[in-house]
């Protein structure tokens, strides 16, 4: 395998992944340590570390301090997202759907974004804040950084009258993503934008997206008070 001089960590999950797959690491055997992996991959052990932490979530691999990394011996199950449109979800519910642009400009990427996709922080992105509505009534707000070096067409894109999602699907299609929910108090902009009162409790989706270990784009969708989700295993 040819070890890139800058690896990241998507890199390193694929390869450990690929090799538990194809049998080279069998289930029950021992992983080598992070320093050796970090060694064989040239890249440093903190991208190790998240990669292997990525397959332990996904049911690939057990870690035990003390005892290493091992290959689990029997599959997990693991609950199954479909991520779909707003449109979509609110036709579902046989609610009328309305779109609203709000905001829209390139800048350069925030700090604490370029950080979390490791990019150059000088890396221009597109910022759009959008409304998404059930019968006119505040359904999600959706906040997205979109990577211009790597989706360039999203910087003249008619976003008026489709939401960034539905136009980066048919765009520039993701092969992996990462996603994380949490619970949020509103803030009082939060509440202006979904109508609601500071201090209601939401459901915050944070998802982000690549295209062949490239950072496409990281969304922030915040829900109506009342909102649940539904996985299937």
């Amino acid at each position: 395998m040819t070890i890139q001089k800058r690896i990241n960590f998507q890199s390193v999950r694929d390869e450990v992944k690929r090799r538990i797959e194809s049998r080279v690491w069998p289930q029950g055997s021992l992983l080598p340590t992070e320093t050796q992996l970090a060694e064989e991959f040239n890249c440093a052990r903190a991208t190790v570390n998240r990669a292997l932490r990525e397959l332990a979530d996904q049911g690939f691999i057990e870690r035990k301090r003390k005892s290493g990394t091992r290959v689990k011996k029997e599959p997990s199950k693991h609950a199954k997202l479909e991520f779909s449109l707003a449109r979509q979800m609110v036709e579902s519910q046989n609610a009328v759907y309305r779109y609203a642009l709000v905001e829209r400009t390139v800048e350069a990427c925030p700090r604490w974004l370029s950080s979390q996709l490791d990019v150059p922080a000088e890396t221009r992105v597109l910022h759009v804040v959008c409304m998404h509505y059930a019968d006119n009534r505040p359904f999600q707000l959706e906040e997205r950084w979109i990577n211009i070096e790597t989706v360039p067409d999203v910087e003249n894109a008619d976003l008026t009258q489709h939401g960034p999602h539905e136009w980066l699907l048919n765009a520039a299609p993701f092969n992996d993503a990462e996603v994380a929910f949490c619970a949020i108090s509103a803030d009082a902009r939060l509440a202006e934008f979904m109508g609601t009162t500071a201090g209601a409790s939401m459901i915050q989706m944070e998802r982000t997206t690549w295209k062949e270990d490239k950072p496409i784009t990281f969304a922030r969708l915040t829900h109506h008070p009342g909102y649940y989700i539904r996985t299937r295993y």
